[in-house]
C-alpha cells in the first residue's frame, strides 16, 4: 500500500467513525421550520435498501408521510401513547434513587419536547416488514423478521445524518398500531416496526455519547 493509499484509508476511516459515533437520537433539535424535500428522503432510503435482510428476502415496506393532515393524525396517536408511557414511568419513581430520578426527568423532558413538535416535523417515516408473525412466534422467527428491517433503519438514519438531517427511532405508537395502519392505509400483510420523525437538525455539532466500557458488556469465549 502506498503512502497516499494509506492516508486516503485513514481519512475514510475517520469519516465513517465520526458518522457512526455522532449519529444520535434527535428529539429537541429537530428543525420544524425547514422543509425536507422528497428527493432527499428517497436518496437516503435508496441507500438504506442496500442493508442486509434475512435470507435476502428484502421484505421491507416504508410509509413516508409529509402531508400535514396525516402527520397531525399520527401525532395525536403518538401523544396519547406517550401519555400512557409517561404515567407508567412515573409509577416507578418512588423506588428510584436521586440519580435514577434525575435521569428519568431528562428522559421525560426529551420525550415531551418531541411529542409537542411531532405534528410539525416535516416527514414521519414508518418502517415495516411484509409478512405476519405466527400466533406464538419463536425467538428465531422474531429475530429473523425484525432483524430484516433494523439494519435498514440504521442505514437510513446514518444517511440522514450525513446530509444534515436527524431522526429518532420511536416505538410507543405501536400500542395503537391498528389505528395507525388505518390512517396510513397500510397493506394487510405488513407489520409496523417503529416511527421516525425526520427533519434537518438545529446545528450539526453532535458528539459521541457516554457509553459503558466494552469490558462491561462483552466477553471473549475461552476453550476448556
Amino acid at each position: 500500500m502506498s503512502i497516499n493509499d494509506a492516508q486516503e484509508n485513514d481519512t475514510s476511516h475517520a469519516i465513517v467513525d465520526h458518522l457512526l459515533s455522532t449519529t444520535r437520537s434527535v428529539r429537541r433539535r429537530l428543525d420544524t421550520e425547514r422543509a425536507v424535500d422528497r428527493a432527499t428522503i428517497e436518496e437516503c432510503l435508496r441507500l438504506a435498501l442496500q442493508a442486509p435482510s434475512a435470507s435476502n428476502g428484502q421484505t421491507w415496506f416504508w410509509s413516508l408521510v409529509d402531508e400535514p393532515r396525516t402527520r397531525s393524525l399520527l401525532a395525536a396517536v403518538y401523544a396519547d401513547c406517550w401519555s400512557k408511557y409517561r404515567r407508567l414511568q412515573e409509577r416507578r419513581r418512588p423506588a428510584m434513587d436521586i440519580g435514577e430520578s434525575e435521569a428519568l426527568d431528562r428522559l421525560l423532558a426529551s420525550g415531551d419536547a418531541l411529542t409537542a413538535k411531532m405534528a410539525d416535523v416535516p416527514v414521519l417515516v414508518v418502517p415495516c416488514i411484509r409478512g405476519k408473525l405466527s400466533e406464538s412466534p419463536t425467538l428465531l422467527e422474531m429475530a429473523s423478521s425484525f432483524g430484516s428491517i433494523f439494519p435498514s433503519v440504521w442505514s437510513f438514519q446514518l444517511a440522514l445524518r450525513s446530509r444534515g438531517l436527524g431522526s429518532v427511532l420511536t416505538t410507543i405508537h405501536l400500542w395503537r398500531a391498528d389505528e395507525v395502519a388505518e390512517i396510513l392505509r397500510l397493506p394487510a400483510d405488513v407489520i409496523q416496526c417503529g416511527l421516525l420523525p425526520v427533519a434537518y437538525t438545529i446545528g450539526t455539532d453532535f458528539r459521541p455519547a457516554s457509553r459503558l466500557d466494552i469490558s462491561a458488556v462483552s466477553t471473549w469465549s475461552t476453550s476448556g
